[in-house]
């Protein structure tokens, strides 16, 4: 474990022992920063932040503000890095109010609880789901936001938030608009494991385990190379060390900003099949499905800005990578 930098103040990390925020918090403990984090343990992970962190883990929830307040007393955080967010959209269809309580609700009685405590610098996981469908390809920072879902809805109610707490009581935010997180920590340490589970790539790897019989591909008529959808995934390391970089650049005196985080590319759903075949050596059965309501056929990003002003760039930009380290992460947790 990394050796923390007594220079360095103490970061709150919001839904620290989540997929994305446990890798965040490793990132952070690499760079020297000590690390508290809050998780209501809905879909965290305690079992693998006590095994691979230093950080403090604290049992609660956002909507707690006499916790918050406690915290906050008890530390003297320099930011707040906020995973704390359901991201099921098909749930967020169907129970909204689930989604507006936890989302919207619980971030603003975390930005109340961070004035009272006068921490005004934020690094926000946000989402390109709060563009819609994209009018161009690749998607800047100033495309249209046009959310179909609860789910974006209330991302986008946190970014127009941040927006005028900046304005009224300069809470300086940096706001991360992800495209398709995925892959694992290198080194095995951490991954991704929600229950249940929504997202491509982990769903074809435990196909290619056994724990599933195969993967649905739904529509393959769409007017992209090979007509499945094309996805822009970044790999869970690279959105990792750039939360870190906006940290530091808040901390560096930095404006509020808002940065997609993507590749660039996008690899279609037929390309992470056969890229996980090739990688897993397993068969792995897709069967054609109809079209899901609302799946636009391209999603790609552009994260020029990201480049440009945090000097990030991806460390793990080729689909092998991350199906290689999502396929080392299953395999210890699954197989």
């Amino acid at each position: 474990m990394a050796e923390v930098n007594p220079s360095k103040p103490p970061i709150l990390v919001t839904g620290g022992a989540g997929y994305i925020g446990s890798h965040a918090v490793l990132a952070l403990e690499a760079a020297g920063y000590p690390v508290v984090i809050l998780d209501n343990l809905v879909y965290g992970h305690a079992d693998l932040i006590k095994a691979h962190s230093q950080a403090e883990l604290v049992v609660g929830d956002t909507t707690d503000r006499a916790l918050l307040d406690q915290l906050f007393q008890a530390h003297r955080f320099g930011a707040v890095m906020h995973f704390a967010a359901y991201i099921a959209v098909g749930e967020s269809v169907t129970a909204p109010a689930k989604y507006y309580h936890n989302n919207v609700v619980g971030t603003l009685t975390l930005l109340e609880a961070m004035l009272a405590a006068e921490v005004k610098r934020f690094v926000f996981s946000s989402t390109c789901a709060i563009y819609g469908p994209p009018k161009t390809i690749p998607i800047p920072e100033d495309h249209p936001q046009n959310p179909i879902s609860p789910y974006a809805n209330s991302k986008l109610m946190v970014e127009k938030m941040l927006e005028d707490f900046d304005q009224a009581y300069g809470l300086r935010s940096v706001r991360f608009r992800y495209f398709n997180a995925a892959g694992a920590d290198p080194l095995g340490r951490l991954g991704e494991d929600h229950s249940p589970e929504t997202h491509l790539v982990p769903l074809v790897l435990l196909a290619a385990l056994g724990k599933r019989p195969d993967i649905s591909i739904f529509g393959e008529d769409y007017e992209t190379p090979d007509g499945t959808c094309l996805r822009d995934y970044v790999h869970v390391a690279d959105l990792a060390a750039a939360h870190v970089r906006g940290l530091d650049y808040l901390l560096a005196g930095g404006a509020s900003e808002v940065f997609n985080l993507g590749n660039g590319n996008g690899f279609s759903v037929k390309q992470v099949i056969e890229t996980a075949r090739r990688i897993t050596g397993r068969e792995i059965v897709a069967k054609v499905c109809d079209r899901r309501a609302g799946d636009p056929p391209s999603l790609v990003g552009g994260s020029a800005k990201a480049q440009k002003i945090l000097g990030w760039q991806p460390q793990y930009a080729d689909l092998d990578a991350i199906i290689r380290h999502a396929w080392q992460w299953h395999q210890q947790r699954h197989g």
